[in-house]
């Protein structure tokens, strides 16, 4: 696949991983800011400890995002990173992308605080819990009251944290399944709902990747 035809929009969240003097990956979030095909990429230059990251021309970066059900993948080369007006990363343009897919059933197990409202009744109960895994088409969640049944629909906020980036988290999805009680109820969790997740807007989708991806990198990254 080439890059182009992924029709990337600007401020899509992207990862870089570059190995450091000891040889350990270190991995870094940032966005993408424009590209000129066959050219170059320009993206954001990431942050580490409220400093920026410093590449140097030639180091060698793997860059992976998050797109649809899957996860693409190519390398590419620093050609430079320029301060004025704006801190930029110019990286080479890649060849081709791989493109490895998730299947819609592979979880990635979390513990996000959440409040939930159950928008398909008049009265629109609400309840505070956490998600306990998530995957890119639907997510477990576990709450402290039983505020709804199969079929309703639910509206989910968080507030969360992608590599130091604040950003509210907003979900909707219909019940497909619950468990009562479960097996957290020392935590106050008295039942747990499966959701399927449904439309979001382009803005919303994109908080979701990078949440989900940030995620699926940390659980990589703790088993390397």
């Amino acid at each position: 696949m080439k890059f182009e035809e992924l029709k990337l929009a600007y401020g899509y969240p992207l990862q870089l991983q570059t190995t450091s003097l000891t040889g350990q990956p270190e991995r870094f979030s940032c966005r993408l800011i424009g590209c000129l095909p066959g050219r170059s990429i320009l993206l954001s230059v990431p942050k580490q400890g409220g400093k920026l990251v410093k590449f140097r021309p030639g180091q060698k970066i793997v860059v992976r995002l998050m797109v649809d059900n899957g996860i693409g993948i190519f390398a590419s080369i620093v050609e430079i990173q320029t301060q004025d007006p704006y801190p930029l990363l110019h990286l080479s343009y890649p060849e081709s992308v791989t493109f490895k897919g998730i299947r819609n059933a592979t979880r990635v197990a979390v513990r996000e605080k959440i409040n939930v409202t159950n928008t398909g009744k008049e009265l629109k109960p609400t309840a505070t819990g956490f998600i306990s895994d998530i995957s890119i088409s639907g997510a477990r969640i576990e709450l402290t009251d039983d505020v709804a049944e199969i079929s309703d629909t639910l509206e989910l906020r968080a507030q969360i944290d992608i590599r130091g980036i604040k950003q509210e988290l907003v979900l909707v999805g219909i019940i497909r399944s619950r468990v009562d009680p479960t097996d957290n109820m020392d935590d106050g969790a008295l039942v747990s709902y499966g959701l399927e997740f449904i439309e979001q807007s382009d803005a919303q989708r994109l908080v979701f990747y990078a949440y989900v991806f940030n995620q699926m990198a940390l659980q990589e990254h703790s088993i390397s």
